[in-house]
């Protein structure tokens, strides 16, 4: 009887205990459930990446018209995003080509071999383009503007890694009007690259060997015609565009096809150079935004299972603000374009994607200096000088001092390329020929110091001279010697301006971080070009691009929880 009563007590004991354990277990199993979802968020990133680059972009533009800027675009992304405001471009020069090549690397020319739009090649004994390649054809037109490719640059750029990382399933195109500012963002594996030629929309056959048909549609519309059917007036009233100086200035370049420089600007009237001609206008920034839209809709970008990337870059602004100059009302009234442009292409994302279900990053490849007969009339320094002259003159004096003809192949990107052949084939010392030539450049008024570039390291330049002069240098590809000018001087003739040196009027751009996972806030601490790809791998949870020199600007990104 005793054993039959233990039997049963042991039994309930039994019961009761294994009923606990599992009550026990259920709270741990709805804690985890929440974690598991909010990690399976984060991994799963987020639907689709956007990387615009506007092209000569200066950092103070972002404020400097922000008052006339609408809510919902420059706005926007400064109010919800995350604004790094001291953001650098780390080598020299500041060019097209390395700097979107370096956004989307986060490399230097040093390392991913850009080392400006063009070099002198010194095994073929000639100036080449950035991305050309004899050994591709142009896929969209009869023209040759397609034999293009990424195979000059030597690295992987942040969208390979996409790619990489989930055996090539997502998609990545870059688009824009310029070939190099499509093609070195979009990486050695992207599915397209597509940039402008006389109206159309084309690309190379090292991507495809037709176009696809909604492209071939979209250039069957010949948006480029009907927007400059519309002349281009100021969008606000002339009279709001007080942030710059009058109108009709002398050092300004006119656009082709028009005989002056002020508004409105007559494109109803251009015929011969029009297609040309669109890309000096704000028009070319909306043209783009439409083509990119119509990539997201006809190649279903952020529909798939893994993350895509969108690579975009807006010329326009490059091409108005070399023309114009940076404090013209044709580059205020661009920039106030571009905000409503912005403004509708996060609007397209939100209904498209849905808000916080795409990550963006927008910034520039470079900077501009103002043009320095803008900056004489107020009394502040700057001129200009013309590298061909320099050329030819270092070309003269060498031979009368030296007897070495032809001592210099070329100059550009603040470098001279010497003709060392030449120089010992003539029995002569090339130690000699760079100390002289060096020598030469320094005795210019406009020339503030020039070095060898295999001794940079050497050198007596102040910071961040010399750190840019170091990324900057490829002893593949660059030259013999470099030289820094004096502040506000520049290659060029008296219209107009450029970039290209290491100054922060070139080298001082905007960088913002918007949407998935992105901290609302902001930062003023030193922060790089070459940090961007490095943010965006982290955020995405991939390897950086091989050639990556940068740092994660861990402010940008939310916390995890």
């Amino acid at each position: 009887m005793f054993k039959k009563h233990l039997t049963i007590s042991t039994c309930l004991l039994l019961l009761l205990f294994n009923s606990m354990a599992q009550e026990s277990v259920k709270p741990l199993t709805s804690l985890r459930q929440p974690m598991a979802k909010q990690l399976n968020s984060l991994s799963k990133g987020p639907k689709l990446v956007v990387g615009i680059v506007i092209d000569q972009m200066r950092w103070d533009y972002l404020y400097r018209f922000n008052e006339l800027y609408i809510s919902n675009g420059f706005n926007r992304l400064l109010r919800q995003g995350f604004s790094c405001d001291n953001t650098l471009i780390p080598y020299m020069p500041t060019y097209t080509a390395p700097g979107h090549t370096c956004v989307y690397t986060g490399s230097v020319p040093a390392i991913h071999g850009i080392v400006g739009n063009n070099w002198y090649d010194k095994l073929t004994n000639r100036t080449i383009y950035c991305a050309e390649d004899l050994t591709v054809k142009t896929v969209g037109s009869e023209s040759s503007a397609g034999k293009m490719s990424p195979r000059n640059m030597w690295t992987t750029s942040i969208t390979d890694e996409l790619k990489l990382s989930n055996n090539f399933q997502s998609k990545v195109i870059g688009i824009s009007l310029k070939d190099r500012g499509a093609i070195f963002p979009a990486g050695h594996s992207a599915n397209a690259a597509y940039w402008y030629d006389n109206g159309k929309w084309i690309t190379s056959s090292y991507y495809m060997n037709d176009l696809p048909n909604w492209v071939k549609q979209q250039n069957a519309k010949d948006l480029p015609s009907l927007y400059m059917s519309k002349d281009w007036n100021t969008l606000l009233p002339l009279t709001n565009y007080n942030l710059s100086t009058s109108d009709d200035q002398p050092y300004e370049t006119a656009i082709k096809g028009e005989k002056t420089v002020t508004f409105p600007h007559m494109t109803s009237q251009m015929t011969t150079e029009k297609y040309e001609s669109f890309k000096y206008t704000p028009y070319a920034a909306s043209y783009t935004f439409d083509f990119a839209k119509s990539a997201i809709e006809n190649e279903k970008l952020g529909a798939g299972k893994v993350t895509d990337f969108l690579a975009i870059s807006i010329s326009s602004t490059d091409y108005i603000g070399h023309s114009f100059g940076p404090n013209s009302i044709e580059v205020e009234d661009a920039y106030l374009r571009l905000d409503k442009d912005i403004a509708g292409f996060l609007q397209y994302l939100d209904n498209t994607l849905g808000k916080d279900s795409y990550l963006i990053f927008l910034t520039a490849d470079h900077g501009v200096t103002q043009v320095p007969a803008f900056l004489n009339q107020h009394k502040i320094p700057g001129g200009t000088y013309l590298e061909m002259a320099l050329l030819n003159e270092l070309n003269k004096s060498i031979e009368a001092e030296l007897g070495i003809k032809k001592s210099v192949l070329s100059v550009q990107n603040y470098q001279v390329y010497l003709n060392k052949d030449e120089t010992i084939n003539q029995q002569k010392n090339i130690k000699d020929l760079t100390q002289k030539i060096i020598s030469l450049l320094k005795n210019k008024p406009y020339i503030i110091n020039a070095v060898e570039t295999e001794s940079i390291e050497l050198a007596s330049l102040p910071e961040p001279q010399k750190k840019m002069f170091i990324n900057g240098f490829n002893p593949k590809r660059s030259g013999d010697i470099i030289f820094t000018t004096l502040p506000g001087y520049l290659d060029g003739s008296y219209k107009g301006t450029t970039h290209g040196a290491w100054n922060p009027y070139d080298s001082h751009i905007p960088l913002l971080f918007f949407g998935w996972n992105v901290q609302q806030g902001n930062t003023h601490r030193e922060t790089y070009m070459t940090d961007i790809s490095a943010t965006i791998a982290a955020m995405l949870k991939i390897q950086m691009p091989n050639g990556n020199v940068g740092k994660v600007i861990t402010e940008a990104m939310k916390p995890r929880k």
